[in-house]
C-alpha cells in the first residue's frame, strides 16, 4: 500500500468516527424531544447479540469445538488441529483451533466472518474442492465466545495476504449497540501457506471446566463426530488432531493424537443394513453371526414415500447376557493396543462406548442423536414394555445417513441440539424403527429356536396344569403301595387329594372367567379410536345444537310463534337421531364390555360375525375397505359370544392397520363360515401384505409381546388365540399369497 493510500484510509477512518459520534448525538437529540419521533429508524442489534449467539444457541463447549472443526472442513483443510495449552506466567488457558484450508481474504473476514447469520454457506453449498458445506446459519464461528474471554483470528489466503483481528468478548456487554464496538483488523503480505488459526484465552484460575473427565467426553464427541464408515459425500482424508502442550503436569500426557472414529465392530450378533430410496423402496441385508456360516438374507422393504429423502442405514445388535458376551469374545474380540482377548467387563465397556444409533449428514454426526443418554428412537421405552422381543439402546451400534436439508427436510436446530420435530423427523424415526423391527422379528425367532427366550404358553393350559393332581395321585399311590399300606388307606389318601383338586379347580374356573373379562376389555381398549371417531359426530351435534334449542325454547316462551316450534321439533328430531347413533355404537360394543362372565350359551354365529364387523364399519368405509361376511344363518355355537367378538375384533384391527399402512390398492376382508356335521371352519382372509412365511412356521405371531407393528403391544393375536381355546376352537394362520389368512376351526 502506498503512502497516499495509507493517508486516504486514515482520513476515511477519521470521518467514519466523526460520523458515528455525530449519529449518536443526533439520535440522542431526537429521543429528547418529547412525543415526537423520526420518520424511520434502523434495527440496531444490542451489543450482547453476538454473545447471545454463543451462549444461547451453542449447547455447550463440546458443541462449540465441534462447530469450529466443521468450519475447518468447510475451508477444504486436510485436518483440524485442536490444541490445549497452559501459560502459567500469564495465568492463561489457551485453546487453539488450526486448519490448513484455503484461508480467508480480508474481504471475506470483513464482509462474511464479521457479519452474524450471513447466508454465504447457505447459498454456496459446496466448497471450492467440492466438499458439501457443513455450515448453514452463519453463527457457528461465534461458538468461540464460550471457549474463552477473547479471540484472535489469523488467516492467510491463497495470495499470501494475512488478516488478523482481535475480539475482547467482555466489550460486547459494555456497549449498548453492536455498531458501537470497534474491532481492530490488520493486514500484511507474508510468505506462508494458507490456513486459519483461532486462538482463545481464559484465566486458568477461573476456568476449571477442562479436566480429565471433560477431555474424555471431548474425545468421545470428536470420535462420534465422523461416521465409522464414510458416505459418498464425505472426504475421508479429513483428519482431526487433539494436542496438549504444557497442559498436564505429567508431561507424558502432553501428546498429539489423531482422533479416529469409533469402529462399527465387525463382530456383532445381528446386523441389518441397506439403502432406502426417497420412494421408500429398498433392499435390506440381514446377518446373524451367532451361527457359523449363517445365510445372509435379503429383505425387500417398502414403506412408501419417505418424506425425509434417501436413507442409508447400518445397525448392529448385541445380546448382552454373560454367555453372549463370552461368545463375542471367542469370535475374536480383542483389545487394539495389546491384541489380547478382552475380559467380559472390558467387552461390556467397549459396547457401552459405541452404543446408540447416530444420524450423520454429509459425513458429520448431528448431536446429540446417537448419544447413550439420548434415546431418540425410544428403544429403551419399547423394551420395558416388551423385553423378550425389543432391543434396548445399549444393545445397538449403528448409524443412519441422511441428505442435506433441501433434500431431506430434516432441519437442524439452531442450538445444535438435534433435529427439529417436523414431519420429516417423525418419518425418519418411524422408518428407522420399522427397519429395526425387521431385525427384532428375526432375532426373536432365532433366540426362541435356541431356547434363549421361552416360548409363550396359553394361559388356559397353564392354569389347567397348575392344579392337575393326576401325576401327584399316581406318585403317592405308588409310594404308599411300596410302603406296604393297605388299599383302603391308599384310597382314602387319594380321595383327600381329589377333593382338594376339585376345590382348586373351582378357583381356576373363577380365574379363567376373570382373565376372559380382562382380555375382552383389552380388546375394547385397542379399538378406542373407533369409539371416539363414531361418537364424535353425535357429540358435536349435541354440543352445537343444544344452545340453539335453548334459544328457540326461550323465544317460543316469549312469543308463542310457530317458527320456534318448527325449529324445536327439527332440533329434537336431530337429537333423537344422534342419540340412536350412541345406542347403536354401545350396543355393538356391549359384548366386549361385559363386567362379569356369563355361563356358556348357544348363539347365532352369523349374528356375532356381523356384529363385530359393524364395529369396524365406519372405519372401513373411511378407508374404502370392503367387508364381506358369508355365514349361513343356521350355524349355532355354544360358548361365549364376547369371545367371538374378541377373536375377530383383533383380526379386523390388524387387517385395517396393515392395509392402510402398506397403501394396498385392493382393500377387502372376507369371512366365510362352513359347517359340515360337527366340523366347523371359519376362514378369515384380507387383501393386506400378508404374513412372512418364517413367522407362520415358527408360530411366534400368537405369542404374547411378539409384534410386527412398530409400536404394537403384541397382545392381539395372543388374546384371540386364548379366546378361541375357551370355546373349544383353534385359531391358526396359513400361508396365502393374497394376504393374511386365519382359520378358526372346531371338530
Amino acid at each position: 500500500m502506498s503512502e497516499n493510500e495509507k493517508t486516504q484510509i486514515s482520513q476515511i477512518e477519521q470521518k467514519l468516527k466523526a460520523l458515528k459520534i455525530e449519529k449518536e448525538k443526533l439520535l440522542r437529540d431526537a429521543a429528547a424531544i418529547d412525543g415526537e419521533y423520526l420518520s424511520s429508524y434502523e434495527i440496531r442489534p444490542a451489543g450482547r447479540h453476538v454473545l447471545t449467539i454463543g451462549e444461547e444457541l451453542i449447547q455447550d463447549q463440546f458443541a462449540a469445538i465441534v462447530e469450529l472443526v466443521k468450519n475447518c472442513y468447510d475451508a477444504d483443510s486436510a485436518d483440524a488441529i485442536i490444541c490445549f495449552r497452559r501459560l502459567p506466567e500469564r495465568n492463561w488457558l489457551e485453546i487453539r483451533i488450526e486448519d490448513h484450508g484455503h484461508g480467508m481474504s480480508t474481504d471475506d473476514v470483513i464482509g462474511k466472518w464479521l457479519v452474524p447469520s450471513t447466508a454465504n454457506k447457505l447459498k454456496k453449498r459446496q466448497s471450492p474442492s467440492g466438499r458439501i458445506m457443513q455450515g448453514r446459519k452463519g453463527i457457528g464461528r461465534y461458538a468461540a465466545s464460550i471457549l474463552g474471554d477473547d479471540l484472535q483470528l489469523e488467516t492467510v489466503d491463497k495470495e499470501g495476504v494475512k488478516t488478523t483481528l482481535y475480539v475482547k468478548w467482555s466489550e460486547f456487554s459494555n456497549y449498548e449497540y453492536l455498531d458501537q464496538i470497534d474491532i481492530p483488523v490488520q493486514t500484511e503480505h507474508i510468505k506462508q501457506a494458507p490456513g486459519t488459526i483461532l486462538t482463545m484465552h481464559s484465566d486458568i484460575s477461573e476456568n476449571e471446566y477442562w479436566n480429565d473427565e471433560t477431555l474424555k467426553l471431548l474425545r468421545f464427541e470428536l470420535k462420534r463426530l465422523i461416521p465409522p464408515k464414510a458416505d459418498s459425500t464425505f472426504d475421508d482424508n479429513f483428519k482431526i488432531w487433539l494436542c496438549f502442550d504444557n497442559f498436564f503436569e505429567d508431561d507424558t500426557k502432553n501428546i498429539r493424537e489423531e482422533i479416529t472414529p469409533y469402529p462399527i465392530l465387525d463382530l456383532f450378533d445381528y446386523r441389518i443394513s441397506g439403502t432406502i430410496s426417497p420412494d421408500g423402496k429398498g433392499v435390506l441385508t440381514y446377518e446373524n453371526q451367532k451361527i457359523k456360516n449363517g445365510v445372509i438374507e435379503s429383505i425387500s422393504f417398502d414403506c412408501g414415500f419417505t418424506a425425509c429423502g434417501p436413507l442409508t442405514i447400518d445397525v448392529r445388535v448385541y445380546d448382552r447376557e454373560g454367555e453372549a458376551i463370552d461368545q463375542l469374545i471367542q469370535r475374536g474380540l480383542k483389545d487394539d493396543s495389546s491384541n489380547q482377548y478382552v475380559t467380559r467387563l472390558q467387552a461390556r465397556q467397549l459396547l457401552n462406548s459405541v452404543n446408540g444409533i447416530g444420524v450423520y449428514r454429509n459425513g458429520f454426526r448431528i448431536r446429540p442423536l446417537g448419544d447413550a443418554d439420548f434415546d431418540w428412537l425410544k428403544l429403551n421405552e419399547q423394551r420395558v414394555q416388551n423385553p423378550s422381543m425389543k432391543i434396548g439402546n445399549n444393545q445397538v451400534a449403528g448409524y443412519v445417513h441422511v441428505e442435506s436439508e433441501e433434500i431431506s427436510g430434516l432441519e437442524e436446530k439452531s442450538a445444535r441440539d438435534g433435529l427439529k420435530n417436523n414431519y420429516a423427523y417423525k418419518q425418519l424415526v418411524k422408518i428407522t424403527c420399522e427397519i429395526i423391527n425387521e431385525l427384532e422379528q428375526r432375532r426373536y425367532i432365532f433366540r426362541r429356536k435356541l431356547g434363549l427366550s421361552k416360548p409363550g404358553k396359553k394361559i388356559e393350559r397353564q392354569l389347567e396344569e397348575l392344579y392337575d393332581y393326576s401325576t401327584l395321585k399316581t406318585s403317592v399311590s405308588s409310594s404308599l403301595k411300596k410302603a406296604g399300606l393297605s388299599e383302603t388307606v391308599i384310597s382314602e389318601v387319594t380321595d383327600i387329594i381329589t377333593k382338594e383338586e376339585i376345590k382348586k379347580n373351582e378357583t381356576i374356573e373363577d380365574i379363567k372367567k376373570t382373565v376372559a373379562v380382562y382380555q375382552g376389555q383389552a380388546t375394547l381398549g385397542k379399538i378406542v379410536n373407533i369409539i371416539l371417531h363414531e361418537g364424535r359426530r353425535p357429540l358435536n351435534y349435541f354440543k352445537n345444537q343444544i344452545p340453539n334449542l335453548h334459544f328457540y325454547g326461550n323465544r317460543f316462551e316469549q312469543n308463542k310463534d310457530q317458527g320456534s316450534v318448527a325449529e324445536i321439533i327439527k332440533l329434537t328430531t336431530g337429537i333423537t337421531d344422534n342419540a340412536s347413533v350412541f345406542v347403536g355404537l354401545f350396543g355393538r360394543l356391549d359384548p366386549l364390555s361385559a363386567k362379569r362372565r356369563e355361563t356358556k350359551s348357544e348363539f347365532s354365529l352369523a349374528e356375532a360375525l356381523n356384529g363385530v364387523a359393524s364395529v369396524f364399519e365406519s372405519e372401513c368405509i373411511k378407508e374404502k375397505i370392503i367387508i364381506d361376511v358369508q355365514c349361513p344363518e343356521d350355524i349355532k355355537l355354544c360358548g361365549w359370544k364376547q369371545d367371538i367378538y374378541t377373536i375377530f375384533a383383533n383380526l379386523f384391527d390388524n387387517s385395517i392397520f396393515w392395509i392402510v399402512e402398506k397403501k394396498c390398492l385392493e382393500r377387502k376382508i372376507i369371512i366365510t363360515a362352513i359347517k359340515s356335521g360337527k366340523e366347523l371352519v371359519i376362514d378369515y382372509i384380507d387383501s393386506g401384505p400378508g404374513i412372512n412365511n418364517d413367522l407362520l412356521e415358527s408360530g411366534v405371531i400368537f405369542e404374547p409381546q411378539f409384534t410386527t407393528k412398530p409400536n404394537g403391544t403384541g397382545l392381539g393375536l395372543s388374546i384371540a388365540g386364548e379366546a378361541a381355546i375357551r370355546n373349544g376352537l383353534t385359531l391358526t394362520a396359513v400361508q396365502d399369497e393374497k394376504g393374511a389368512h386365519f382359520k378358526v376351526s372346531a371338530e
